[in-house]
């Protein structure tokens, strides 16, 4: 019996892990201070967005 492996999902998951870890570099996010669920995924966007736009200006 082989175990299945793929590395083109090892390494999707490989950059969704460092996401969250990047994204838990942010205070308010890693420890979930706004009370409403809304409130954090807003939160979580504007956080990632930030993130998207500082890998986008790297590479330009």
């Amino acid at each position: 019996w082989k175990p299945c492996f793929s590395k083109v999902l090892y390494r999707q998951r490989n950059l969704v892990e460092r996401f969250f870890s990047k994204l838990k570099h942010f205070r308010r996010i890693a420890t979930r201070y706004d009370k409403l669920a809304e409130n954090f995924l807003a939160m979580v966007q504007l956080a990632s967005i930030r993130l998207w736009l500082r890998a986008y200006e790297s590479r330009a």
